[in-house]
C-alpha cells in the first residue's frame, strides 16, 4: 500500500518456449484491504520482477461500484452522488499537451471547489490525468467517442469509426484498467444515430465489447435526446438555426423536448444496453423514468451550469438519478463565447435577433467554466458549492459596472451573470449595479460602510440567490444573511486602496527538474493590505532566468489577441498567470515588471531531493 509495507509476496514458477506469451494470474489474500474512495484514495503498488530484468510496477486500488434505480450509486457499499464537472483536454496557456503537474493542479482545484467527479469531454483522458485522479480521489467517467458512423463535421472520426472502434475501446480499457478512479466508461457523446435501429445495434456492440474486456465498470452514453429524434417525420423537432442556437434562445428547450413520448420510444432500445443512461440537458426524465422505465438509472451527463440550484434537488430527490456533470468545470479553448452575455447599445430595447452560439475573433475561450483558464474560481463556483451544501459562508458577487444598465440581447444558458467578487471599480463612482448574494438563508441585508442600503428575500429568481442593488462608491460592502429571524452568516468586500502593487505567488517553492513538473505563478495587483485591485489593469512582463523557462502565460480574459507564448500579458481584473517549466537542477528566478510599479522577484528551487 501507500506506506510501502509489503503485505503480500508470491513467487510464480513458469516455463515457456522462446517467443511464447505466458499469462500469469495470481490471487493474493489481504486481511484488511484498504479501500479506494474520494475521501481516502488508498492505493497499492504491484511489482513484477523477472530474472535478469528490471522490476516493473503498477499502481492500483481496490473498490466496488454498483448502481440500481432505488438505491442509486454505491461506492464500497456506501451511497454517493456525483458532483461532476465536464472538462476539455486543454490546459489553457499550455495548449493540448498533457503534463503531469498541470493535470494534477486541475484536479486539486476542481476538488477544492466541491467536485468529486469529472467527465472526459469528449475523448479519453490522459494517463497523467488519471494518475492525478487516483492519488487525489476524483471519480472519473472516461469517454470514448464523440461520433459513431454519422458525421458531425467533415472528415471527423466517423470516417474511421467502423474500422477502429474495437481497437480504440481495447486501448481505452488497457489504459484505464488499473486506475480505481475510473468508475464508468462512456461510449459516446450526443451520438446522432442513437434513435435509430442501426444506432441501437451499434450501442449494443460497443457495450458488449467493453463488458467482455472489463466487466468491473459501469457503461453509459451521453444522449442528447433531441438530437436523437431530429429527423422525426414532419420536422416536429427541427430547430431553426440548429440545436445549440435553439438552446441559446430557450433555456428549457432541451429539457422539455426530452420528456416527449417520441424520445422515449426512439431511444429506448439503445438505452437498454447501458448500466447508466446519460442525459445531456434532459433532467425532465429523472422523475418521468421512475414510472416509464423503472429499471433505468440516469445521470446528468451534461447540464446547464446556471441551473444547478434546480438540478441538484432533482438529483437528491430521485434515487434513480446518481449525479450531475456541469458544462463545464473549467473554461477552455474553442466554442468561443458560448457563456458570454451579449449586450445591445445603450437605450435599446432588451432582446433582439439571436446572435448565435459563438462569438467572433478575437474571442478566445468559451467563458463558461466554474473555474477560468488561470485556475481562479468564478462566482458561479461558489454558488454551486453552496447548492451542494459544502459551504455555509455567503458569497458576494457584483455586476461589472461597465455593463450596468445595458440591454441584454442574449444570455446563453452556459453562462452566468456578468459579475465578479469585487468592490473596486474606479471611474464608476455613482453607477448603480446589481449585487448577488449566494447563501442558504431566508433574507439578506446589504450594507455599505455599516448602513443598510437594500434588503431582499432569497430564492425569488434562483434558489439560494438574493438579488439586490447598490450605488458604487469606495468603501466596505457587507452582506448579512438571516434565517428564521436570526443572523446566519455575513461576508464583505472592501475597495482596494491606491497604489496597486505587483504580487507574485507560486503554488510550490520547489519543483522536480523534469519535463512533467511545473510551477504556476499567480500574478496579481494588490494594495498594501492585500486586497485585489480589479481596476488597475496593465501589461505585466515576466522574465525567467536560471534553471527554468516560461512555458506559457495568460490571463482569464475571454477576448484577447495576446498569445500564450508571449512574455507580456495585460492583467484581467487584477490577475494573470505564468507557468514555469524547470530545465535542470538549480534556482529559477521569476521577475515580474509593470510600468509605474516596483518589480517583484520570486525564486523557485528545481531539485530532485
Amino acid at each position: 500500500p501507500d506506506d510501502g509495507k509489503v503485505v503480500a509476496r508470491q513467487t510464480v514458477p513458469a516455463t515457456a518456449a522462446p517467443g511464447e506469451t505466458v499469462v500469469v494470474r495470481q490471487r493474493f489474500y489481504l486481511p484488511e484491504p484498504r479501500l479506494w474512495g474520494p475521501e481516502r484514495p488508498a492505493l497499492y503498488r504491484a511489482a513484477v520482477a523477472l530474472e535478469g530484468a528490471d522490476p516493473k510496477e503498477a499502481t492500483f486500488g481496490i473498490r466496488t461500484v454498483t448502481v440500481d434505480p432505488r438505491k442509486g450509486l454505491r461506492l464500497n457499499g456506501e451511497p454517493i452522488l456525483l458532483r461532476g464537472a465536464c472538462i476539455h483536454h486543454d490546459n489553457g496557456p499550455l495548449g493540448a499537451a498533457s503534463t503531469r503537474r498541470a493535470e494534477e493542479r486541475r484536479i486539486e482545484l476542481l476538488k477544492a471547489a466541491g467536485f468529486n467527479a469529472i467527465r472526459a469531454a469528449h475523448n479519453p483522458l490522459s494517463v497523467e490525468m488519471l494518475d492525478a485522479c487516483d492519488r487525489l480521489g476524483m471519480l472519473v467517467m472516461d469517454e470514448a467517442f464523440d461520433m459513431w458512423t454519422r458525421f458531425k463535421k467533415p472528415y471527423d472520426y466517423a470516417a474511421d469509426f467502423p474500422l477502429w472502434w474495437r481497437e480504440d475501446l481495447d486501448a481505452l480499457v488497457a489504459k484505464d484498467y488499473n486506475h480505481p478512479s475510473v468508475i464508468m466508461y462512456s461510449i459516446g457523446n450526443e451520438i446522432v444515430e442513437v434513435g435509430t435501429p442501426h444506432g441501437a445495434r451499434t450501442a449494443r456492440q460497443l457495450a458488449e465489447h467493453l463488458r467482455a474486456a472489463d466487466p468491473t465498470r459501469l457503461i453509459t452514453n451521453g444522449i442528447n435526446a433531441l438530437l436523437a429524434v431530429l429527423d422525426e417525420p414532419g420536422g416536429a423537432f427541427a430547430a431553426e438555426g440548429g440545436l445549440n442556437e435553439a438552446a441559446v434562445a430557450e433555456e428549457g428547450f432541451f429539457s422539455v423536448a426530452s420528456s416527449t413520448e417520441i424520445v422515449s420510444r426512439r431511444t429506448a432500445e439503445s438505452s437498454s444496453v447501458l448500466d447508466v443512461l446519460g442525459m445531456n440537458y434532459g433532467e425532465s426524465r429523472y422523475a418521468l423514468d421512475q414510472a416509464r422505465f423503472p429499471e433505468r438509472v440516469l445521470v446528468g451527463s451534461e447540464t446547464f451550469p446556471a441551473r444547478i440550484g434546480v438540478l441538484w434537488p432533482l438529483v437528491e430527490g430521485n434515487p434513480n438519478a446518481i449525479g450531475d456533470f456541469t458544462w463545464t468545470g473549467w473554461d477552455y479553448l474553442g466554442e468561443v463565447g458560448i457563456g458570454t452575455t451579449v449586450y445591445g447599445q445603450p437605450g435599446a430595447e432588451p432582446g433582439g435577433p439571436n446572435p448565435g452560439l459563438e462569438r467572433e475573433f478575437p474571442a478566445l475561450t468559451a467563458w463558461c467554466g466554474d473555474i477560468d483558464i488561470t485556475g481562479h474560481r468564478r462566482p458561479l463556483s461558489y454558488y454551486r458549492e453552496i447548492v451542494f451544501g459544502l459551504r455555509t459562508e455567503p458569497y458576494l458577487a457584483v455586476q461589472r459596472p461597465a455593463v450596468a444598465g445595458l440591454p441584454i440581447v442574449s444570455r446563453p444558458p452556459w453562462g452566468w451573470s456578468d459579475t465578479a467578487g469585487s468592490w473596486t471599480w474606479p471611474g464608476f463612482e455613482g453607477t448603480t449595479v446589481d449585487v448577488e448574494v449566494y447563501v442558504d438563508a431566508d433574507e439578506v441585508a446589504l450594507l455599505l460602510d455599516g448602513t443598510e442600503i437594500d434588503r431582499a428575500k432569497v430564492g425569488t429568481r434562483l434558489p439560494r440567490v438574493a438579488d439586490l442593488r447598490a450605488e458604487y462608491r469606495p468603501g466596505t460592502l457587507t452582506a448579512v444573511a438571516y434565517r428564521a429571524g436570526g443572523e446566519a452568516g455575513r461576508t464583505e468586500l472592501r475597495t482596494a486602496s491606491e497604489p496597486a502593487r505587483l504580487a507574485v505567488t507560486v503554488d510550490r517553492a520547489q519543483v522536480a527538474p523534469d519535463d512533467g513538473d511545473l510551477a504556476f505563478a499567480a500574478i496579481e495587483l494588490r494594495d498594501v493590505d492585500g486586497h485585489l485591485h480589479t481596476g488597475a489593469d496593465r501589461p505585466v512582463t515576466v522574465t525567467v532566468t536560471g534553471a527554468g523557462e516560461l512555458a506559457g502565460m495568460c490571463s482569464a480574459n475571454p477576448v484577447t489577441e495576446e498569445r500564450f507564448a508571449d512574455h507580456t500579458w495585460r492583467t484581467f481584473e487584477g490577475r494573470a498567470l505564468a507557468v514555469i517549466r524547470p530545465t535542470e537542477d538549480g534556482e529559477i528566478v521569476v521577475e515580474a515588471t509593470a510600468d509605474g510599479l516596483p518589480a517583484t522577484r520570486t525564486v523557485i528551487t528545481a531539485s530532485a531531493a
